[in-house]
This record gives C-alpha cells, structure tokens and sequence, in this order.
C-alpha cells in the first residue's frame, strides 16, 4: 500500500481499522478508507467517486502469503488476512520482544535516537502541592517513558520552587513557630504551617522587615541564614523523594530557581549587550516580541529594582532563560519538555521568542506539553493540600471498596494492591482525554470496577495472570494456532498486532489517550474471549493455543500500563 500510494507507513495508520469479526459473515479483516487518505477531500466528495477509487486501487494491490483477498466497498478497500499466519506472527512476536513488542516496529526505524530533557512536577517549598502539580508529576513521567521505551536517552528533572521572598517569611516564621523535631520528620506539612502561620502575622510591619532582612542575607550568602534554607530544602527534597516512590516517579536531577540567580544577572548582561532589553518608563526591564517592534508585545525580564527574581514564573523568564542555557550546556540535549498547565502557555512562549533572539536555534527543540485544569478533587478532609493526601485517600477509598466487595479474593498485601488500583484509577481518569482540556474530578467514577476505568485495567490483568497461575504457565512451542480461528481470538490477535500504530501515535503528539483507549478496548476483548474460550474443560492442544492468546494478551496489556505510569497487579 505504502509504495503503491506514494505515502509513508505511518501515514496510513489512521486509515485503516480492523473489522469487528462477526460470527455470521465474513467481510474482512481490515479496511482502508478512501476518503481519509485522500489530500484535501472536502465532505461533498461523491459517494460513486470514492467507490471508484476504492476499486481502481484494488485492482492494482495483489495479494501475497500475508492477505490473501482484497475487494472494494463503499468507499472501502477490505483486506482478508491469512489468519493462522496472523496468529503464528503475533504470538512469536510478543513472546520474542516481551516488553519490547511494539517499540521494535519499522514504524519507528527512520526515529533517530535522541536526548531528551525532561521538566515536570516542579512544586513549591512549603506551598501547596496542588493538583496541577500532580498532573504535571504523572503526565511528565509518561512522557519519559514513552522516550525511553523507544530508546532515547531521558534527564528526569524537578524543578523546585526553592527560592524568592517566601523564604525570607519562612525563615522569620520558623524562628517564631518552628519545631525542630517537626521539621525532620514531615518537613512538608510543618513549613507549609509555619508560612500558613507567619503569613497571618506578615501585616506587621516589623515582621515584614525581618523578612526581607532574612532574604537579604540569603541572597548574600550569609552562612546561617543559607544553612537554614538548605536544611528546609534538603528535609523537603528527601520527604519528595519518598512520596514519589509512592507514586512509582524518580527524578535525574532536583534542581530549582535558587540554582540560577547568579547566571540569570549573566542572562541579563546578554540581553542588554545584544540590544534586546529595554526599559519602561517604571524603569522594568523588557524584551520587544512584537513584530514592528512597538512594544506591543514584550516580556518582562526584570523588575524595576533591577533583580530577576520573580513570584511566578510568568512574571519574569529571565531565571527560566539561565536554566534552559544552563542545561544545554550540561546535556547537550536534542529537545527538551516542559510540563505545566496551560495558564503558563505564553510564558513559555516568550521563553522560546527570546532564546532565538538571543541566537540560540535550539530553541525550536523546546516544547511545552499543556494540560487543563481539574476540578473537584477534594479528599474527605477537605482541599487537596499535599501529594500524600491524595495517595492516602485512593488507597483508604479502594480499600474500602475492595472489603465491601464479594469476589474480592484474600491477597497478601491489601494496602499496597489497593495504593497500585487506586493510582491506576487516577491515571485512566486523567489520561481518557486530550491533556489540554479541563475535567471535572469524581471518585466514584474513577474507581468503578466496570467500564472504561483504570480498575477495570488492573482487574483484567489479574484475571489474566491468575489464569496462567492455574493452569501453568503458557508455552509457545508446538503450540497449533489452528485452534485460535474462532471471531473472538481473531478480534484479540487483530488488536494486538496494532499495539505498535498506538506507540508511533502517542511518540507524535505526546498524548496518552491513545495509548489508554487502546488498552480498554484490548481488556475489553479480552474479557468477552476469557468468557467464549475457556481453557478449562478444553482438550489440551486447544487449551495450551488459549493460555498462549492469553498470556499475550496480559503481556502486551502491562507493557502500555508500565508506559502510563501504573504497576499492574496480580491479585484482586
């Protein structure tokens, strides 16, 4: 098809959709639409056109040992494939490449491999970990295990917000209602209570003037006070890194806005020296982005008093500028990721604007993912405050469902199968839709054990195992795969073959959903075949090719969950 139509691969994936097996008439087993691989095809393109065209292509296709009969529909080129071959390629494919089945397809062989840099998570010392921190933690891990699934080299980094004039309140705030003991052993929960309680007292001016005295002394280097900032850092970092865990994310490398604000004034020299910044009338500094450079388009780089620090990163991208210069230096990276929600779209913008003003060309390598914003996550305690509040309250919640449920079986470690589900459920409710859309949160939704769930996702796959633990593990030799020709082992076998399609799509935008819509509907096929093709009570021969569609089944199944961040389980 590729070399008949002129067109790559991987243009004709979208094109072309299996054909549900139907247990009273054969149609086909795969089907090419006319209309979509046709450039420019406007809707009002006649009926009797596209059928033309469907045949006129059909006729010049031929069949080989893989199809062995190709016929023109409406608008449709159907292809009947050689079924047993189908099955023999699939099942020795996956048992071959195992966790590499998909990622070896010569749908990616003209991918070069490359370094990827990675930012995601990036929370705030002593703030709230907010939920859009979290979609940035589990998008940004998909992402980076997507990359490094296909081979490329991946840096994790955290970016914290480790810096500004919060610290200089902290600071003060710790002498006033500080507790050593507190701090070491959940420094998250105590300096956010600490700010919480400091901030009340902020009004007064004395406070306010110790504040800024302390970040005075911080930004000078001033051995006590950056002790004490280095030890709420480090405490913090270490509390991050355990909860992460929870969540099955490591990091490369936690780095923060304190790493560059000696490099950002060096940024702020360049800018000048190259005639890019400008000063307002208040005296803050500007970069022009505007295209008659009338400064109606411009970024601030620097505030009036002259520093580069900033409250929000949209403030000033002066610190940002440093650190993507910073890091191509270090990494020699080929793109680098910045996950953040959607309100932060412009700065990175002018992020990329001004690094190519600046002469970097790399710049074009920088790319910002987006997500939207998610409303109503609220754990029984109230307003989501930390990570941990949410890990605790999907588990607490899935274990309760899971007590309360009858086919529940006794497993050997309740509270971590119920963590492993509960995040499943998270990340599938996360992951169903485009990343840039918003989304109303729902527990109940979320963790239903029916339906397009990840539950469902996490059930399927210790169904499937449990199979294998009962009857032995599956073997492919000698394995006859004339036993799997019936509609449901043709529709798994059909689906499993186009895991790789699914990769090359997600690899393309850097959306999850395809990747999760695949899955459900593998674990929905599954299900209905689990039910019409028993291995119990079968003959050996015809059990021994079941247990062999199943396994790989489960296998390709926990391949896609692992790249979308979930550690499947084996018991429910």
């Amino acid at each position: 098809l590729s070399k008949v139509l002129d067109l790559p691969p991987e243009n004709l994936i979208k094109s072309i959709s299996a054909v549900p097996v139907s247990k009273k008439r054969h149609v086909a087993d795969f089907q090419l639409s006319i209309a979509s691989i046709i450039e420019h095809s406007s809707s009002d393109c006649l009926a009797q056109d596209l059928h033309l065209q469907a045949q006129q292509l059909a006729e010049r296709l031929k069949c080989d040992s893989v199809v062995s009969e190709i016929s023109a529909g409406p608008g449709t080129v159907n292809f009947t494939i050689n079924r047993e071959l189908l099955a023999k390629t699939v099942l020795q494919q996956v048992w071959k490449d195992g966790s590499e089945y998909g990622v070896k397809s010569e749908l990616f062989s003209t991918v070069p491999r490359q370094k990827a840099v990675i930012e995601f998570s990036s929370p705030n010392i002593a703030k709230k970990f907010h939920i859009g921190h979290l979609r940035s933690t589990i998008v940004g891990n998909f992402i980076a295990n997507l990359k490094v699934a296909l081979g490329h080299e991946v840096v994790r980094i955290n970016y914290l917000g480790d810096w500004g004039m919060q610290f200089g309140l902290l600071g003060v705030g710790f002498q006033s209602f500080g507790n050593k003991e507190k701090l070491k052993s959940s420094p998250l929960q105590h300096l956010f209570e600490v700010y919480v309680q400091i901030n009340k007292a902020a009004e007064d001016e004395n406070t306010k003037m110790l504040a800024k005295d302390f970040f005075r002394k911080l930004e000078e280097h001033d051995e006590q006070t950056l002790s004490v900032w280095k030890q709420f850092r480090d405490l913090s970092i270490e509390e991050y890194i355990r909860i992460y865990k929870r969540l099955g994310v490591h990091f490369d490398e936690y780095s923060g806005e304190s790493f560059y604000q000696e490099k950002a004034q060096e940024v702020l020299k360049m800018l000048e020296d190259k005639g890019l910044l400008q000063k307002t009338v208040k005296g803050t500094g500007v970069v022009d982005l505007s295209e008659k450079k009338d400064l109606s388009t411009v970024s601030t780089v620097m505030r009036s008093d002259g520093t580069s620090l900033y409250i929000t990163r949209q403030e000033s991208p002066s610190v940002d500028l440093a650190a993507a210069i910073d890091r191509m230096n270090k990494h020699s990276w080929d793109t680098m990721i910045y996950v953040t929600d959607k309100s932060q779209s412009n700065h990175f913008q002018h992020l990329f604007q001004i690094l190519k003003l600046m002469g970097y060309d790399w710049a074009e390598r920088c790319q910002h993912v987006s997500f939207g914003l998610v409303q109503g996550m609220k754990t029984r305690r109230g307003e989501v405050v930390f990570l941990e509040d949410v890990l605790n309250e999907v588990r607490s919640r899935m274990l309760q469902n899971m007590t309360s449920t009858k086919t529940t079986k006794e497993i050997q470690d309740p509270v971590e199968t119920a963590e492993k589900v509960g995040l499943a459920a998270l990340i599938i409710q996360d992951f169903r839709g485009l990343l840039s859309s918003d989304y109303q949160f729902s527990w109940d939704r979320a963790l239903q054990s029916r339906g397009d769930t990840g539950v469902f996702l996490q059930y399927t796959h210790a169904r499937l195992h449990s199979l294998e633990q009962m009857h032995g593990n599956a073997e492919l030799t000698d394995v006859n795969v004339a036993y799997l020709q019936e509609p449901d082992a043709i529709s798994v076998l059909q689906h499993l073959l186009r895991y790789d399609e699914v990769l090359y799509r997600s690899s393309q935008d850097l959306q999850p959903k395809h990747i999760v819509s695949y899955l459900l509907t593998l674990s929905h096929l599954a299900a209905v075949a689990h039910k019409t093709l028993p291995v119990k009570g079968s003959t050996p021969d015809v059990a021994k090719a079941r247990l062999c569609l199943f396994h790989a089944a489960r296998s390709v199944l926990a391949n896609g969950m692992k790249l979308l961040g979930i550690r499947p389980v084996t018991q429910m």
